[in-house]
């Protein structure tokens, strides 16, 4: 699913998605700067870059240095004014094997003249920004088997050199290739990008080389516009809707269940807490889910998943009481026999909600999400804090005649063993 807030035109925003995304590695072969005035695009192939501007490894002299801040020195090399008049390449003419002169994302002046490309995205199999041990930006990448291979064989032939990581048109980065090693080597399937990143930056070009790498043609299948003032209220009225129903059932169960009734608040609590650090932690990848109208539906039926899981539970404690046993041996073979049946309940739902989002697209893919994501913590917290919880209670109750005890709430005689 794609969502542009803010945009009017949605018969620009499908000509530009059903556009596929090109990444290409092309050598650099000279740098230049932009003319107030450039000369009309003619398609003609552009001139070599001048021997004395030329960004070859002889030229730039990069030698390993320890002591200098980026971990190597390398000889200043200027711009060539010979093709600041130049036109950049229009994207039609941006042919993987052809010399292109395109801009860099880091300054609208500057631009490269670059050499045909040598590695196409889809060498590579993914990309994330991060933080090195000192604390600076840098962008992490893997290689796919065969990419591996191939980015070696690039890498060896612009050993020293400058290598531009090329996105439609645009040249997101471009890297001294191994500036600190004396010889080439191997990357052995993946490498960092370093440099002088801000967090913005790297997370730009890690987005630029994960997504850019997709051999493939987006088709739209449906759209829909949606006003802002709509889309909002549809959203709060959603999020309303549920807190008032959960309100609702937990003053319910409370009633009804006494003591037991504050075991669900609790497990719904612990519930939520777990699904926010979890929304939380995805929000930095790339599975990152929308929380839209159709998540929040997801979450409100969950809810009633969750709450069912502790009445099958303590409906069976009541069976187990009425059969003459104590508090104590009720709540073991009560939840013996309750786990069978939330098992397998939620096994059901979180089944259902896999396929649902295997096969389904947009919105309710953010509803098969959430409803599986909260199914699989229902089943966690049924094992892991409802039962010894209970168990607790459970021995406490036993010795208690409150009315607001888990013995009254399950209609049991307090019974002292």
């Amino acid at each position: 699913m794609v969502s542009v807030p803010g945009a009017t035109n949605a018969r620009e925003i499908l000509a530009s998605i059903g556009q596929t995304a090109q990444l290409l590695f092309r050598p650099v072969l000279c740098k230049t700067t932009t003319a107030a005035k450039l000369e009309p695009f003619t398609g003609t192939a552009l001139p070599p870059c001048g021997p004395q501007y030329s960004m070859a490894a002889s030229n730039l002299g990069v030698s390993p240095n320890p002591q200098s801040p980026a971990g190597y020195t390398m000889n200043p090399v200027q711009p060539d004014p010979s093709f600041s008049t130049f036109p950049s390449t229009p994207s039609s003419a941006d042919l993987a094997s052809q010399t292109v002169l395109l801009p860099a994302t880091s300054d609208s002046s500057e631009r490269y003249i670059l050499g045909p490309a040598q590695m196409t995205g889809t060498s590579l199999k993914n990309a994330i920004a991060q933080q090195d041990q000192a604390g600076a930006w840098i962008v992490s990448y893997n290689l796919t088997g065969a990419g591996s291979a191939l980015w070696d064989q690039v890498a060896y032939a612009n050993f020293h050199g400058l290598v531009a990581i090329e996105l439609d048109g645009v040249v997101q980065s471009a890297p001294i290739i191994q500036p600190g090693e004396t010889a080439p080597r191997s990357f052995g399937g993946s490498g960092q990008i370093s440099g002088s990143f801000t967090e913005s930056s790297a997370k730009n070009l890690a987005i630029a080389m994960q997504f850019g790498s997709l051999p493939v043609r987006l088709e739209p299948l449906t759209t829909q516009t949606v006003s802002p003032t709509l889309g909002h209220s549809a959203l709060v009225a959603g999020l309303g809707a549920g807190l008032a129903g959960l309100l609702i059932v937990l003053l319910y169960t409370i009633i009804y269940y006494r003591a037991l009734g504050l075991v669900i608040v609790l497990g719904l609590a612990v519930s939520a807490a777990a699904l926010f650090a979890i929304i939380s932690a995805l929000g930095k990848t790339a599975l990152a889910p929308s929380f839209d109208l159709a998540g929040v539906t997801g979450l409100i039926v969950s809810i009633g998943i969750t709450v069912d899981s502790f009445i099958v539970y303590f409906e069976r404690l009541k069976d187990e009481t009425r059969a003459g046993r104590t508090m104590r041996s009720s709540v073991d073979r009560g939840f013996k026999s309750a786990w069978r049946t939330v098992l397998a309940a939620d096994l059901v739902s979180l089944l259902a909600a896999g396929l649902l989002y295997l096969i389904a697209v947009g919105a309710v893919r953010g509803f098969a999400f959430f409803l599986g994501l909260s199914t699989l913590l229902d089943i966690i917290v049924t094992w892991y804090f409802t039962r010894p919880l209970v168990t607790l209670l459970g021995r406490r109750s036993s010795e208690s005649s409150s009315n607001f005890s888990m013995a009254a709430g399950i209609g049991a005689e307090v019974k002292h063993v």
